[in-house]
């Protein structure tokens, strides 16, 4: 058993400790400018956190991290550099700004780099309710890990082992600077618990589990729930049967469905569009979806799990649609890619924020009945995706759907066909939102997939 013992402080320091962050990131400008750097950027973050892993009644581990990087960019002109360091004293700080600076004059010119433009700079930080610590012991962790996974072998005869099952909180702050006088703070809390059971015996015998997390503990299900769903989903898997190769209907249960957006958002980001690896170039103001699908981008809801006033560059954030009545709005782009691909940036340096994706339906069960006869999705495997085609063919498990009933189990099965036909053929989105992702999205149904199957 490794154990690390986790100090753990009522006391809320983070804010000092952010000033702290960022009083490093305007040294670290200060001291590029005077390098001779024509713009600079700083990165400053910390972690803290708690890990704690159970099985089988015994603690396995017990995690206490703390981390810390600094990460100074510099410019001259059209030429970059960058080090990083996690020492905090001065000596090391001194010599990380000169590495960069070193770096950047051995590289060749880029048209694209450089600061984004100031006139685009995050002024407006509103509380976003994404600041929510636990002091959670060691202690109490473990108790809440061991009492999720008893639930769940309890729950059920059937169940006949473990994988574990976790407790976890963490912290996280942040400071991005950069030399237009630009400075934004982050301060993020994360808090999880989990677990994955084992069911039958033998070669019979089935995984699954559950997990909730959120950023406040108040929104977590209770270990006890957690530790009966994953029950639940695990003797559901017993006894599968294999389907024989047909054209039919696939829904998505919403923890796997949020993999398609995620494809989406895949072939949309800047980098994969100036590289010409993307099956949706040239795809702004096309119909990719049905008439009804709706995608809005949130960035400042509050307590999202992926909220920010600012993005990567410190350009300001803002609601906007990405699709609306089916047809794509834009490409998700930072500066850097907005500039190789000749367009204006998105505020999406980092990636996206808060997803939403508009229902048009209940829940699965209703979905289910909506189908008919197909194939209800609860688990993918492999990375079977063809970024620059679209081509998708990927292993799954779920579930047999006949005259619109959830039947059986059913494992050893391909599903396949092309992205932009799957988008296309997308029946309904459910309301069954999975609160787990900042995309914020229910089951979705595809009217037709091949499935592929050993009969």
């Amino acid at each position: 058993m490794n154990v690390i013992s986790p100090e753990v402080s009522p006391a809320d320091d983070s804010l000092a400790r952010l000033e702290q962050l960022a009083d490093i990131s305007q040294r670290l400008l200060e001291q590029a400018r005077a390098a001779g750097a024509s713009q600079a950027e700083v990165s400053c973050s910390e972690e803290r956190g708690l890990d704690v892993n159970v099985r089988l009644g015994e603690v396995e581990t017990v995690e206490s991290t703390r981390d810390r990087g600094i990460a100074v960019t510099v410019y001259f002109g059209q030429r970059k550099g960058s080090a990083s360091t996690a020492d905090l004293q001065d000596a090391s700080l001194a010599s990380t700004v000169a590495q960069a600076c070193a770096i950047a004059r051995h590289t060749e010119d880029d048209p694209a780099a450089g600061l984004a433009d100031p006139a685009l700079m995050a002024r407006h930080f509103p509380d976003l309710d994404s600041w929510h610590p636990w002091a959670l012991g060691a202690e109490q962790a473990v108790d809440l890990a061991l009492a999720c996974e008893a639930a769940g072998r309890q729950a059920d005869s059937r169940i006949s082992n473990a994988d574990g099952a976790s407790a976890a909180t963490a912290q996280s702050l942040s400071v991005y600077a950069n030399s237009h006088g630009f400075i934004g703070r982050d301060r993020s809390s994360h808090h999880s618990i989990g677990c994955a059971l084992i069911a039958g015996h033998g070669d019979g015998m089935q995984r699954d589990g559950w997990y909730s997390s959120a950023l406040a503990r108040e929104d977590l299900e209770s270990a006890a729930a957690i530790g009966r769903k994953a029950a639940e989903r695990t003797v559901a898997r017993l006894q599968p049967r294999s389907m024989a190769t047909a054209q039919m209907p696939v829904l998505f249960a919403p923890e796997v469905a949020r993999s398609l957006i995620g494809h989406l958002l895949g072939a949309v980001s800047g980098g994969a569009l100036y590289r010409r690896a993307s099956f949706l170039l040239d795809s702004v103001d096309t119909q990719l979806f049905p008439s009804w699908f709706q995608i809005e981008e949130l960035p400042l809801l509050r307590r999202g799990l992926r909220s920010s006033a600012f993005d990567g560059d410190g350009v300001a954030t803002r609601d906007a649609p990405l699709i609306t009545d089916g047809v794509l709005q834009r490409y998700i782009l930072g500066s850097y890619s907005a500039r190789k691909l000749g367009l204006a940036t998105t505020g999406n340096a980092g990636g996206v924020h808060n997803l939403k994706v508009a229902a048009n339906a209940e829940g699965l069960e209703a979905m289910a009945r909506q189908m008919g006869e197909g194939l209800l999705v609860t688990e993918l495997m492999g990375q079977g995706v063809n970024g620059i085609t679209g081509d998708y063919s990927r292993g799954a498990g779920g579930f047999r759907v006949e005259q619109g009933e959830i039947r059986y189990p059913v494992d050893g099965i391909t599903i396949a066909g092309n992205l932009k036909e799957m988008f296309a053929a997308i029946e309904a989105v459910g309301a069954d939102v999975d609160r787990r992702s900042h995309v914020q999205v229910g089951s979705i149904l595809v009217g037709r997939m091949t499935v592929a199957g050993n009969d």
